[in-house]
């Protein structure tokens, strides 16, 4: 809890100012809130089978709603990880999510919210995973804190170096096709973390509802940052 008190600190700071991570207009512009559970009927298998067509389903969505993004999945228990074999284990499949998602068109850009440097990255090429993905090292006062970016273009990769210094408010990255990005319709996963226990370039994105306390107390709520983009409160 320490650390999680640390970050609201920091981030309450007036002279800490953080920038947003996409593009985002809130007096014009639309957030969709995706559901992803299995309370959602509307998602069928069929849909989740064929990525072309879940990434109709999303643009769909978006566009009959007016909305520049779709937005949401923090501590959500997720259905749609079945329809990959890399979220099972023996033990218990992976279904809760760690980050939060914004779904937008391929090649929308993704900002650096405060300075940092490249902690490591990696392109994660397997169905259902991350694809391109890039973890940035924060040092906010005496706290640190790491961000992955997943689902990301390859060229989001070209010509970058660990330790790399990238300015707060930098456009560096951008949103993947599915080729790139694990199969997935285009969007972003954006995670925050206190503890990247020895990681490089990965981190884990969904864990065992079993394990739900101990990633979560590791895994701060994203929208504590994501606010600042869409004007909205974290809950």
């Amino acid at each position: 809890m320490e650390s999680l008190e640390k970050l609201e600190g920091w981030l309450s700071n007036p002279e800490n100012q953080i920038s947003s991570v996409v593009d985002f207009d809130p007096s014009a512009d639309r957030l969709y809130p995706f559901d992803f559970t299995a309370a959602n009927l509307e998602l069928t298998g069929r849909i989740l089978a064929d990525t072309s067509v879940f990434s109709l389903w999303v643009t769909k969505k978006l566009g009959d709603t007016h909305s520049r993004y779709g937005i949401g999945g923090y501590n959500e228990h997720r259905t749609i990880y079945s329809r990959s074999i890399h979220f099972d284990t023996l033990e218990e499949p992976r279904r809760l999510h760690l980050g939060v998602d914004i779904w937008g068109p391929a090649g929308t850009s993704v900002y650096n919210f405060f300075d940092a440097q490249v902690h490591s990255f990696k392109n994660n090429d397997h169905f259902g995973d991350y694809g391109a993905t890039i973890i940035l090292k924060y040092q906010l006062g005496d706290l640190t804190l790491y961000a992955l970016y997943g689902h990301l273009s390859l060229k989001s990769l070209d010509g970058l170096e660990e330790g790399q210094f990238i300015a707060g408010g930098t456009l560096f990255a951008s949103f993947g096709i599915p080729e790139e990005n694990g199969n997935w319709p285009p969007h972003l996963h954006f995670q925050l973390m206190f503890d990247l226990q020895g990681k490089e370039g990965d981190y884990p994105g969904v864990c065992q509802f079993s394990n739900k306390a101990v990633y979560l107390a590791n895994c701060p709520d994203p929208n504590l940052i994501l606010k600042h983009t869409f004007k909205i409160s974290a809950e």
